[in-house]
């Protein structure tokens, strides 16, 4: 959406309404064919895996009792993370995808809707190119109906007819956009268990950045966090989600997107301005370590259902 509908990212492409629905019709076209290709030449030699790595946050509804809430929080996941994993493993987009852009579509005049469609060769191309799933995921909302005029400019964020809003108790170490709740990565996992048959899932990121240095390197807000959603992890694990791997987003502080160099992920903090780049680590360098050499929270007791 932001490269090729907003224009926030690189290439920079304005393409309001169809931009974003394109680029991500040849990303699921193009992961098929590697994932084919690989499956064809090198897997009995190699024995390895190909998957894809998804990055998408929970949609809680603000109202649990409504239907129109709870279609709306559907939605947002649809939206998400089903835009790109519905085809990969159930043949085609989501249905309420097809069901709103074409809708949509159709109120402005346009002859097809702006989500492109798979041919019944494709869905059976694609359906099933996966040997895991990585999940990138870092903040939950809560999301309800908000219907946008079908007269204003079409776009992806207004396709889906829903508004996001955030609980001001929420811890927001980081970005206007990252606050940390925990419980929505639980959920995340379990809807994703049932909806895709419970694939092999890799976290491939999770993590905050933090927007004010602090010059003794004391990210207690980051080891808050890592606690949380691993805690988070593990329940799901219990639940029966077939977790196996973790990544923490990340090891170093980096280049982030439009942010540049000021937007802050790492555990490890790196002197940009010195040409050495020297590294230091944060306080939860330590306390990741513990988690690491322990497979998990050392103490049993730290994993509440």
């Amino acid at each position: 959406e932001q490269g090729y509908e907003t224009g926030e990212h690189a290439p920079g492409l304005k393409l309001g309404g169809c931009g974003a629905y394109k680029a991500a019709h040849h990303i699921i076209k193009t992961h098929a064919k590697v994932w084919h290709s690989y499956n064809s030449t090198w897997r009995r030699e190699q024995r390895g895996m190909v998957g894809i790595s998804l990055t998408s946050g929970w949609g809680e509804p603000v109202d649990p009792h409504s239907q129109t809430d709870r279609d709306a929080a559907e939605r947002y996941i649809q939206f998400h993370l089903g835009w790109f994993a519905n085809p990969i493993y159930r043949g085609d987009y989501p249905e309420v995808m097809k069901n709103y852009v074409g809708r949509k579509s159709a109120q402005q005049g346009l002859g097809t809707s702006r989500l492109p469609t798979f041919s019944v060769q494709e869905k059976t191309y694609i359906k099933g190119t996966s040997d895991f799933l990585g999940i990138g995921h870092f903040t939950t909302r809560y999301v309800l109906q908000k219907n946008f005029p079908f007269l204003q400019v079409s776009s992806y964020h207004t396709d889906h007819d829903l508004a996001e809003l955030v609980d001001p108790n929420w811890p927001a170490p980081g970005p206007k956009w990252l606050y940390s709740v925990p419980w929505g990565f639980r959920r995340l996992l379990n809807f994703i268990k049932t909806q895709y048959g419970n694939p092999l899932v890799y976290v491939t990121e999770n993590g905050v950045s933090e927007t004010v240095q602090c010059p003794q390197l004391c990210d207690e807000w980051r080891i808050q966090y890592l606690k949380g959603y691993i805690n988070e992890i593990l329940k799901a694990l219990n639940d029966g989600v077939n977790v196996k791997g973790y990544t923490a987003w990340s090891l170093l502080d980096k280049f982030e997107w439009n942010k540049g160099f000021s937007e802050r992920f790492g555990l490890y903090h790196i002197d940009f301005k010195n040409k050495n780049k020297p590294r230091y680590p944060k306080a939860s360098v330590d306390y990741y370590k513990k988690i690491i050499s322990a497979n998990g929270f050392p103490n049993p007791r730290e994993v509440m259902s």
